[in-house]
């Protein structure tokens, strides 16, 4: 049976995977989705235990999936969302996968646009250098504008209070710096000829990865003829996994992979 991993981003907690790990397993797949490290079961216990989740960078959480990668019977499916859909590019530009869909992906180095909506939707992290180090929560409001602003405010505000969790901002100022660093975790090999297939999906609304990100990202993978794809869903935004429009996300992600024979 294929392993599908599904790797959350930041702010969310990795339940709220739930859905997709129940539609995935009714389709036959063996579906999970472990956490960052350092992140508590449940969402109250993130909550309640923020300096758990603090100070983990890219390399860190790169390194935890690979590991639990390692100890799978063959390479899985990964799916991630935001900085999940980083970390999820990043480990099959290793091999470690074999195939990939990121999810509205946090920008990998490289990637130039810098859109005021995406300033605007990590503000809450970058207004204070110190909190590179710390884990911080977003407000119902700051969680309204970053993820659910094409859904009702009654939605997100629903969603903010099942799913939002603090996070770590040391991967944000990674990926800020990235094309300044010569050696950015934020890289990944984009070049790598033998690697699986991609799936970029975008959401047309999205504040915090706006869809310029998207097809930036898609142009770093000119120099490889491996699989690379994009898909867009223009009405939606960063709350797209998990919100009520979910499954339409998740059910294009599942045809991509059986058109790969996956």
């Amino acid at each position: 049976m294929t392993q599908v991993l599904f790797i959350h981003g930041l702010w969310l907690h990795a339940d709220s995977w739930s859905t997709w790990i129940d539609f995935f397993r009714s389709a036959g797949y063996d579906a999970s989705a472990p956490g960052w490290p350092g992140d508590p079961d449940t969402v109250d216990e993130a909550r309640a235990n923020p300096e758990s989740i603090a100070d983990h960078g890219i390399d860190d959480v790169v390194d935890h999936y690979a590991k639990l990668i390692a100890e799978l019977p063959a390479k899985p499916i990964l799916i991630g969302h935001s900085f999940g859909g980083m970390i999820a590019q990043k480990l099959l530009g290793q091999d470690l996968a074999v195939a990939a869909v990121a999810i509205d992906a946090a920008q990998i180095k490289g990637v130039l646009p810098l859109p005021l909506s995406a300033l605007r939707s990590t503000l809450p992290v970058f207004k204070n250098p110190a909190n590179k180090h710390r884990a911080v929560s977003l407000t119902a409001e700051q969680f309204r504008y970053a993820f659910g602003n094409a859904v009702p405010p009654s939605e997100s505000d629903e969603l903010y209070e099942k799913w939002a969790i603090p996070a770590p901002g040391k991967p944000l100022f990674e990926a800020a710096t990235a094309n300044f660093d010569p050696h950015s975790p934020a890289a990944v090999n984009v070049r790598n000829e033998m690697r699986g297939p991609l799936l970029l999906i975008m959401g047309g609304k999205d504040h915090t990865v706006p869809e310029a990100v998207t097809r930036a990202t898609l142009k770093q993978y000119r120099h490889s003829d491996a699989v690379t794809d994009i898909l867009e869903f223009p009405d939606r935004a960063h709350s797209l996994t998990i919100d009520s429009g979910w499954r339409d996300v998740a059910t294009a992600s599942l045809d991509w992979l059986r058109k790969q024979g996956l």
